[in-house]
């Protein structure tokens, strides 16, 4: 190892997946002589891990490098852009933005050492992946490990840019990722999350097919005193066979984000999604009539080119008619490469689009109070992840989050807690 270290940053935007992508980063680089800096003032190397889902998420890295940029003006500063809009913008933000040193795609990670001491300006987008190597993964100090099982998309959903930058499904191998999770449970870890794109279709490009139901039977039999999540699931890809494992599993929490995106059935034609309402509805009764307790989450886009109110008020109605517990919002937002983007249709008005995503936005919070209220009185499992002034504040096994108050409590004990009271977005209770 170096005896001179280096420090780098990453600014990290976007979804659970880039946030691995960055442990993993920050694994590779450690082995050439580079450890985390705590803040982007004090850092030699800066990298900004991007999201292109939104069009907000990527302003927001490119107002990142202009900061950057100015720093980059009073002290030497290698700047380094990756993730997805990285992939899609390739050299065109070497043009942009030329105090930036490294741009780097979802498919280079495992190619970093190659490309972190060359002096030249590098761009390196590749459509297929680099293979993966044997690097430290730099995971940050909370209890839930985040562990990625597939990559990419081949759905091809019209507003959505995924597998233009993360491409098609890639799963990788059962024995890999078991070999993960143990090292994550050795280091202390008390949740591992499986991450996909789509985390249903696990093992369907593998040779002898190894489902996402296989794989969590797997993890939950190793021993230990830990919980399993997974996300995110496409509906149709939900199997029985998954219900029951998570069903009987001791580990594995109760709990399916499962995006709807719309209640329109027009709509979801449009967007290309496999699925009707009644077809998404039949998979929510399924669940709940086979999991007690369980969370149901989703995400849906308010303001579709072509949405009529009518279809609009479908999706406030999908809500309580599903009876779902909490959702993700975004008003639409034109992406590179997607046929919606690029159709001629009446789009809607963005004071209309800003409209709606408040008023779903309220019904969320609606439906969170709803779902909250319901566990007054019982007890639950709290996972503690934080302290203060006294107070813990935990998640359960359906990821609620519950603010508790009792005697002999410390970070990452397993607490039975009565709960007292709900709020729009958390329980209160006692250590029982």
């Amino acid at each position: 190892m170096p005896d001179v270290f280096k420090k780098v940053y990453i600014e990290t935007l976007g979804c659970q997946m880039n946030k691995s992508d960055s442990e993993r980063i920050l694994g590779i680089l450690s082995h050439f002589g580079y450890e985390p800096a705590k803040s982007e003032d004090e850092a030699d190397f800066c990298i900004v891990n991007t999201c292109s889902i939104r069009k907000l998420s990527e302003d927001k890295a490119y107002s990142k490098l202009g900061v950057w940029g100015k720093i980059k003006k009073e002290k030497p500063l290698k700047i380094g852009i990756c993730g997805c809009v990285a992939q899609q913008e390739g050299n065109n933000l070497l043009k942009r933005f030329p105090y930036v040193d490294l741009v780097f795609g979802t498919q280079n990670i495992y190619e970093l050492p190659e490309l972190i001491n060359k002096e030249e300006r590098i761009c390196a987008v590749r459509e297929k992946p680099v293979k993966e190597q044997n690097f430290n993964i730099i995971r940050s100090k909370a209890l839930n490990a985040w562990l990625p099982i597939i990559e990419g998309c081949n759905n091809f959903c019209s507003y959505c840019v995924v597998p233009y930058t993360r491409e098609r499904e890639r799963s990788r191998e059962p024995q890999v990722i078991i070999n993960e999770a143990k090292n994550i449970l050795k280091e202390g870890f008390k949740e591992i999350t499986l991450l996909g794109q789509n985390v249903d279709s696990y093992g369907k490009d593998l040779d002898f097919k190894p489902t996402l139901a296989y794989l969590l039977r797997e993890i939950d039999s190793l021993e230990g005193d830990f919980r399993i999540r997974f996300t995110t699931s496409y509906p149709t890809d939900i199997t029985d066979e998954l219900i029951e494992t998570v069903q009987n599993s001791k580990k594995i929490c109760e709990c399916f984000h499962i995006p709807m995106q719309s209640g329109s059935d027009r709509v979801l034609k449009a967007m290309n999604r496999r699925y009707d309402r009644k077809t998404y509805g039949e998979i929510v009764k399924k669940i709940r009539d086979n999991i007690k307790n369980v969370t149901i989450t989703s995400d849906f886009i308010a303001g579709f080119p072509s949405e009529t109110r009518e279809e609009f008020e479908m999706t406030l109605s999908a809500f309580d008619e599903f009876e779902l517990d909490y959702s993700n919002t975004a008003a639409y937002s034109p992406r590179p490469n997607t046929p919606a983007a690029k159709w001629v249709v009446k789009y809607v008005d963005e004071n209309e689009k800003k409209e709606r995503l408040a008023i779903l936005n309220e019904k969320v919070k609606e439906m969170s109070l709803r779902s909250n209220e319901k566990y007054v009185g019982q007890t639950l499992e709290v996972l503690v992840e934080s302290v203060k002034d006294g107070k813990f504040e935990g998640r359960t096994r359906n990821n609620k989050v519950v603010h508790l108050t009792g005697e002999n409590i410390q970070i990452g004990d397993f607490v039975d807690t009565k709960i007292k009271k709900a709020s729009t977005w958390c329980l209160f209770g006692d250590k029982k």
